[in-house]
């Protein structure tokens, strides 16, 4: 089995994979405090309760933008699963041609949903991820990726307002189903869920133009988007063709398949 770790600032999402199928997956919260011990018992806990072996897992793979947590799922890897983790970056293959300025600068986040989104969906693609902060990402059918925006998420939003303000409450994010709204927490609502859909709507909109004037991409360009909080946006814009929450995952596993000769290797005890 492979065991794949997708970091994020808020949230780390694994996934098991066996045979090229995805036949588990949880989502825990990112704690940079906690050690390899404690994570390793979490996960031993989480094995157990679906009935997974951890003596199962011949590969581990991680994809972070939380530097300080990949040395302690590194430790975690090695004392665990007897494995050296593959991870995501600078030297692996992963079929992209970067066209950032320093490539070194794209989040392992957004290389890894570059590579899912083109093996399922093929190009050209804007893929949207609604994580801690918000990117968008432009990818050409020829696999190159040509760049993005990075926004704050609506979460980070809704933090500040409650946090910078006196009185305004902290507020559950979902759509009041109205704009003119008769109360504060429903105003917030409205404000944060709507207003963030129309920032959504925005971007994709002069991301496709401009990949047609700058680019000269006249094909369809499909808007793929995950996140854990894709499918409340999705509900109300018309921008988004594909909600795929398991994207990183599933872009986890197809660079392992391109990597797998170096193979993560087992640590001798």
């Amino acid at each position: 089995m492979l065991l794949a770790f997708d970091v994020g600032n808020t949230n780390i999402v694994l996934g098991v994979f066996k045979d090229g199928q995805l036949i588990q997956n949880w989502r825990m919260e990112t704690d940079t405090k906690k050690s390899a011990d404690e994570y390793g018992i979490l996960i031993n806990q989480l094995f157990e309760y679906e009935g997974l072996k951890t003596s199962d897992v011949k590969d581990v793979i991680i994809s972070t933008v939380v530097p300080p947590v990949l040395f302690t799922l590194q430790h975690l890897s090695t004392k665990y699963f007897h494995r050296r983790a593959i991870v995501v970056g600078p030297g692996l293959k992963t079929g992209l041609i970067v066209k950032y300025d320093n490539p070194k600068q794209v989040g392992a986040d957004r290389i890894v949903n570059a590579v899912a989104a083109l093996a399922k969906y093929g190009g050209p693609l804007i893929i949207i991820d609604f994580g801690t902060a918000t990117t968008f990402c432009a990818v050409s059918e020829k696999a190159e990726y040509l760049g993005g925006t990075i926004a704050p998420g609506i979460k980070i939003s809704s933090d500040a307002l409650f946090e910078k303000t006196a009185k305004l409450p902290r507020v559950e994010l979902e759509a009041p189903g109205q704009t003119i709204c008769k109360n504060t927490n429903e105003s917030m609502q409205s404000g944060l869920v709507y207003g963030y859909m129309g920032l959504v709507e925005r971007i994709v909109t002069q991301m496709k133009k401009e990949l047609k004037e700058t680019y000269h991409i006249d094909k369809k360009v499909q808007v793929v988007a995950t996140g854990g909080l894709a499918t409340l946006i999705n509900s109300g814009v018309d921008c988004i063709d594909e909600v795929d929450k398991m994207l990183t995952l599933e872009g986890l596993r197809i660079i392992y398949e391109k990597n797998r000769s170096v193979g993560s290797g087992k640590v001798r005890d």
